[in-house]
């Protein structure tokens, strides 16, 4: 970076336009702001995006390319420097000097919510160790789109970002979830959609409801529902899938925990029959219980008996 990033920033021209009218912005109070920027379709920006986007002495943002496609739509002269996971060890510092010299800093992700799953995470933990105050400036959000898109029930849900890359791992992540009384709601890559439906299928059930929720806000928008099943063999028949994905989960039904003698029954029955991972993974898919807990439960029930 050629520039410090609170250098000649504040002499830019503070304004945005609207509908072709050109709008000032008022300077704004030292903080380190986090705005909402739209996932698709950038007719979602806040007006008070828009204000503390052009009125911002600083502007973060991961690509400045990206960025510089909303400024333009809006007539924002800002420019943008990029912060981004690979130099925010060097960038994170000066833009929190700024703050403590008095500076905004407004921090934007690609699209969406700063923080969510980006390394905005790093910027807002220095900022507040360093007593500087933190804005969040809400408005588009791809988790929350998506939950009240799906159809499933949004009285409780968890946001657990993006599952493990390798097979294993991410059933075993799944199995830790399989209990949580909430929807789970999850970013997923097209490449990787069939494959992750196919483990969530296996061990949270084959019946459990889901919806695939793709190019939220953009023109090819898609909401696929079903149950996991259902959903895993549509993708497994149609594999070639682009665009950015969120995966909706509903939450597991209310039944009855299973009983601790029927569980150790099923796990020993498990157990004689197959390795004990492979043994806690069909249990977990049975009793909706985690994997990790029926594992530890199958190797203690083996210490005991002496095996």
């Amino acid at each position: 970076m050629q520039e410090e990033p609170h250098k000649g920033a504040a002499s830019a021209a503070r304004h945005y336009r609207l509908h072709g009218a050109m709008v000032p912005a008022r300077p704004l109070e030292p903080a380190l702001y986090l705005v909402a920027t739209p996932i698709g379709n950038l007719g979602d920006i806040t007006l008070r995006a828009l204000e503390t986007l052009a009125g911002a002495d600083v502007l973060a943002c991961e690509d400045t390319r990206v960025t510089r496609v909303l400024l333009d739509r809006y007539g924002i002269v800002t420019r943008p420097y990029a912060y981004h996971e690979h130099n925010a060890g060097e960038v994170g510092p000066k833009l929190v000097a700024a703050l403590e010299q008095g500076k905004s800093v407004a921090l934007v992700s690609d699209a969406g919510t700063p923080l969510v799953s980006d390394p905005g995470y790093r910027l807002g933990q220095l900022a507040l160790s360093a007593g500087c105050k933190v804005v969040p400036i809400p408005g588009p959000s791809a988790p929350l789109a998506a939950l009240v898109g799906s159809g499933l029930p949004n009285d409780a849900f968890l946001f657990a970002g993006f599952l493990p890359v390798k097979d294993k791992a991410r059933r075993d992540r799944l199995g830790d979830l399989a209990r949580v009384p909430a929807t789970l709601i999850f970013f997923e890559s097209p490449h990787r959609i069939g494959a992750t439906l196919a483990a969530a299928s296996a061990v949270l059930g084959e019946l459990r409801p889901a919806a695939v929720c793709r190019e939220l806000t953009k023109t090819f928008e898609e909401f696929r529902r079903g149950s996991l099943s259902e959903l895993a063999a549509h993708y497994e028949a149609n594999p070639q899938v682009k665009g950015e994905i969120v995966l909706v989960i509903g939450p597991p039904a209310e039944d009855a925990v299973p009983a601790i003698a029927d569980v150790d029954a099923l796990l020993t029955a498990l157990a004689g029959e197959m390795p004990a991972g492979k043994a806690a993974t069909e249990a977990a898919r049975q009793t909706g219980l985690p994997r990790r807990d029926l594992y530890q439960r199958l190797i203690e029930m083996k210490g005991t008996n002496g095996d």
